[in-house]
């Protein structure tokens, strides 16, 4: 260990906006900071509008939270964050979250305990519940969701989520922290530091019971969530780019059909409209495919609910389609990315520990 770091945990949080959201995560990590033995910082990195930054200011005063400026890349900020930490333990968080009352205790007990080869520690983030269709119909998305949850499906994993992940500071320099530059300023960097993590020989460990709550996906609306896919979809080919190992073979809807107009768009004129009046037809074939495909997932909601979840999600695979293009990678047109390799994670969970976790009433 660095002679300079101390027993502890730091608390870094990158935000741009969000004031409200920053104030209420603030005011969940002082009661996790009261229920933690250990001495704990918290450090915002922060690159908002100056009326913005001020009241960031203004709620890390109130919470006794320091404050740094940082760049726009959320890698960045964090790197930022912990080259300003001062403690061997590191966790993370996103600004939209609210931690579980015991989330600090439990993140930097099991690191104490873990042998060294465990370099970080994660569990499941749940969104808050919303009451609107939009609500109801991304809570079973799995392109959304289906990263958040998998702390609690498994013991082990080889990248988490960095809304809620805790590593130690030695395993965090060994992989040279977060990439700073990639085709989006947020999204990816989690599995890229996963990645590092492993090709460092360090493994994450499992805490179903440590979780945190963040905002719904949908808080934005619908221009909101599909600019959210889009960049997720986006994010997922710059992996594949730099990761190629991990790449697999999809059949991105987005590209198919886009083939199909620009193939309807220069035949000859005296078949082009039997060719263009194929291209609806394979849309809504390749949509059959994918409700019958999430139909057999959740059998739970209504098809109509099932169908505007299809339909939304084609954001992700427009995005990816359009990062191939942009990394002149056409081979990931028809490309994704692996998220978890099955030879990589344990997949059973600690015994008598469930999914489950609540935030305190009047506390967070």
């Amino acid at each position: 260990m660095n002679p300079m770091v101390e027993h502890g945990v730091s608390v870094v949080v990158p935000v741009r906006g969000r004031v409200p959201q920053l104030r209420r995560l603030l005011d969940s990590l002082t009661v996790a900071v009261r229920r933690c033995p250990e001495p704990v910082e918290v450090i915002v990195v922060d690159d908002s509008a100056a009326a913005d930054a001020r009241r960031h200011r203004e709620s890390c005063d109130r919470a006794d939270a320091r404050y740094l400026r940082g760049p726009r890349h959320v890698g960045a900020k964090r790197n930022l964050g912990v080259r300003n930490a001062r403690y061997d333990l590191v966790l993370f968080i996103d600004s939209d979250c609210r931690a579980s009352p015991d989330l600090i205790r439990r993140h930097a007990a099991t690191l104490r305990a873990a042998p060294p080869g465990i370099g970080g520690v994660t569990g499941p983030s749940a969104p808050v519940p919303g009451r609107g269709y939009l609500d109801r119909v991304m809570a079973g998305s799995e392109v959304l969701n289906g990263d958040l949850s998998r702390p609690a499906r498994y013991a082990q994993l080889t990248w988490a989520t960095t809304c809620n992940l805790a590593v130690r500071r030695a395993a965090f320099d060994a992989a040279g922290g977060f990439p700073e530059r990639s085709l989006t300023v947020v999204a990816g960097e989690d599995v890229e530091l996963g990645v590092r993590l492993s090709g460092a020989g360090y493994a994450i460990r499992c805490d179903p019971a440590a979780g945190v709550e963040h905002d719904p996906p949908t808080s934005g609306g619908v221009r909101g969530l599909v600019r959210r896919l889009y960049t997720y979809g986006r994010s997922e080919q710059w992996l594949c780019a730099i990761h190629p190992e991990r790449r697999r073979f999809v059949w991105n809807p987005a590209t198919v059909l886009g083939v199909a107009a620009l193939t309807a768009a220069t035949v000859p004129a005296r078949v082009r409209g039997p060719v263009l009046l194929g291209v609806p037809l394979l849309a809504g074939a390749v949509l059959t495919v994918r409700l019958r495909r999430e139909l057999a997932r959740d059998r739970t909601g209504p098809v109509t609910e099932a169908l505007t979840r299809v339909v939304l999600e084609l954001s992700f695979d427009v995005g990816a389609a359009v990062a191939a293009v942009q990394l002149g990678r056409p081979a990931l047109l028809l490309g994704g990315l692996h998220p978890v390799d099955e030879r990589d994670v344990l997949r059973t969970a600690p015994p008598g520990v469930t999914e489950e976790f609540a935030l305190v009433e009047g506390q967070a």
